[in-house]
């Protein structure tokens, strides 16, 4: 993006204050047409979900996947499509992203993409989490208000979590390629001034602290060894019998804090954790193993390509030493392979040199990355 100065954003804005930002883009290009979005909705392993808003202020959600026929008969309710992880099935969507990876990229969930007519939006909501608000074609007017916590009042509604008490303290409307960006808890209303209204919505992971405990305790449950018990072998005859002592009260706080706190563990697991596929029911591996004979015939450098819905992270160990984890599975890397591991993570398509390709303990990270379809060989022809 152009003119748009990371370092200050960061300071003064980012999960402090909402912030417009007017076209950085210099040349904006709307990367997804209509139709092209009404054609995911229609898939069964693409979440999708149809709002309107109907007579005296109520609100109706339908899930998908929808039928062709579905957008053709919607009358003139004022209504919504938006259609979830977009980016994980059109690269043009997933270009989006890279603008913003001044935040890590384990922050980042994915781009959900809005379809409107005229009036139409989700109503007034806050959200968890940080999101960039990109207008991609037609306008949108946001009104964006205080502010909100889990206390907030809310309508009732099965599906939508919208607020009962919304103020607006400021307004704008955005034409393509400008950006609106709102930090968690702060209340906002996007209506589409005008038909042919498409939003791309780049939103960022921010795990409770409930679900990371939770999560982690799971994880802990399924690894501890069932003989790893209590012991006291050094009782001494006096006290009370009915007394926890406080050197028992010691022995088992420590039995439970010393796993939990365990900080190595920890990020193993939260590597592989944070890294696991949004959609587990897609399956992108290729039709045909690759194997070590298919790279040496291969014509390097090789051309390789990060599939767009997988997830690239890495926990640094020492200056040699690192740990990649790719949709859930975690890789050591020393070497010449923590530096390859740390340009996968860097960069959605890398040329892999013959003399790295040479090294087994490289071919064979790229080999496994290939066959899970995490990447792919893109052919130079």
């Amino acid at each position: 993006m152009q003119n748009f100065d990371a370092a200050a954003f960061l300071r003064d804005c980012w999960q402090k204050q909402p912030l417009l930002i007017r076209n950085p883009w210099g040349c904006w290009t709307n990367p997804l047409e209509p139709d092209e979005l009404a054609g995911l909705a229609c898939q069964a392993e693409v979440e999708s979900r149809l709002v309107r808003q109907v007579a005296q202020g109520g609100w109706t959600v339908q899930h998908g996947p929808f039928g062709p026929e579905s957008f053709g008969d919607l009358g003139a309710t004022p209504w919504t499509l938006l259609v979830h992880a977009v980016d994980h099935h059109i690269d043009e969507v997933a270009a989006l992203i890279e603008p913003f990876r001044f935040i890590p990229d384990w922050r980042i969930d994915d781009v959900m993409v809005s379809y409107a007519v005229e009036g139409g939006g989700v109503g007034p909501h806050f959200d968890q989490y940080d999101v960039f608000l990109v207008q991609g074609l037609g306008q949108r007017r946001w009104r964006i208000g205080k502010r909100h916590d889990s206390s907030a009042r809310l309508l009732p509604h099965d599906d939508l979590r919208l607020l009962a008490d919304f103020e607006p303290l400021e307004e704008w409307v955005l034409d393509p390629g400008d950006i609106l960006y709102v930090p968690p808890g702060y209340a906002h209303d996007g209506v589409a001034v005008g038909d042919d209204c498409m939003t791309y919505s780049v939103g960022f992971r921010a795990p409770s602290r409930g679900d990371l405990v939770s999560a982690w305790a799971d994880h802990l449950l399924d690894t501890l060894d069932e003989d790893d018990r209590y012991t006291d072998p050094n009782l001494s005859v006096g006290a009370p019998p009915g007394e926890i002592s406080s050197a028992a009260l010691a022995r088992l706080q420590a039995m439970v804090s010393d796993a939990l706190t365990d900080r190595t563990a920890f990020a193993a697991w939260f590597g592989r954790y944070v890294t696991r596929p949004k959609e587990d029911g897609l399956d992108w591996a290729p039709e045909q193993h690759v194997t070590a004979a298919d790279l040496t015939r291969e014509r390097a450098p090789l051309d390789l390509a990060r599939n767009p819905a997988s997830r690239f992270s890495f926990v640094r160990e020492s200056t040699e030493r690192l740990v990649l984890f790719v949709d859930g599975e975690a890789y050591v890397c020393q070497g010449t392979v923590a530096r390859m591991a740390e340009r996968l993570c860097a960069e959605p398509r890398i040329i892999a040199p013959s003399n790295e390709l040479a090294s087994q303990d490289v071919a064979g990270l790229i080999i496994d990355l290939l066959n899970r379809g995490c990447l792919a060989i893109i052919d130079s022809d």
